[in-house]
């Protein structure tokens, strides 16, 4: 279940990756294509991602 606050929250690529238990070009891989929510640019070289969709992408790869 997601909480209200993980919902808008913007975690960096280590936290993606321990929440996914999957490396970084795994995850720009699936970005790729088109199985992995989308990272967000708040500013310069940064690459933020949504929890609240990280979260529920590792819900369903659970449930399939």
């Amino acid at each position: 279940m997601i909480k209200p606050n993980e919902a808008d929250r913007l975690i960096p690529l280590t936290e993606v990756k321990e929440l996914t238990g999957l490396g970084k070009t795994m995850i720009y891989r699936l970005i790729k294509a088109g199985e992995f929510p989308q990272q967000f640019k708040p500013g310069g070289h940064a690459s933020r991602w949504n929890e609240g969709e990280v979260r529920a992408w590792r819900e369903a790869q659970r449930a399939a």
